[in-house]
């Protein structure tokens, strides 16, 4: 069986939906492959987001080769999750969607950066678990 595919979604695709696709390939890579994406992106990704991601979990996001992208460098994909930026998204073919309603950690204190990044591990662990129990 193949692995599903899922994008990560948020509006910069520089900060949680970065840290969403590198938890994802982490913690999830033998049920799902993990990508991540923005409709307006910055030109870095997020140096708290790779600074913490670092110091926590040992995954350097740029060495991995992580980059900020936009939708159309994704490939076909079967779940969408976007992390609560409150942004329409272009509409994305996708067999489910879900919304994360994650506050925005940029330019707040590393406690608040950590919170928003262990939210992020419960919820791909919690995806994770879902799709091996019934693959969507």
């Amino acid at each position: 069986m193949t692995k599903s595919k899922i994008a990560f979604i948020c509006t910069h695709n520089s900060c949680r939906s970065q840290i969403a696709e590198a938890l994802g390939k982490k913690l999830a890579d033998d049920v799902f492959e993990s990508y991540s994406a923005g409709t307006a992106i910055k030109n870095q990704i997020n140096p708290d987001a790779v600074r913490l991601m670092k110091k926590i979990y040992g995954i350097d996001m740029q060495a991995s080769g992580q980059s900020n992208k936009t939708l159309d460098a994704l490939p076909a994909v079967d779940g969408v999750v976007t992390m609560g930026c409150g942004v329409k998204c272009p509409y994305l073919p996708a067999k489910w969607r879900v919304d994360w309603g994650l506050n925005d950690p940029t330019g707040q204190t590393d406690d608040e950066f950590i919170k928003v990044i262990k939210q992020i591990e419960k919820n791909i662990l919690a995806l994770k678990n879902q799709l091996k129990q019934s693959p969507r």
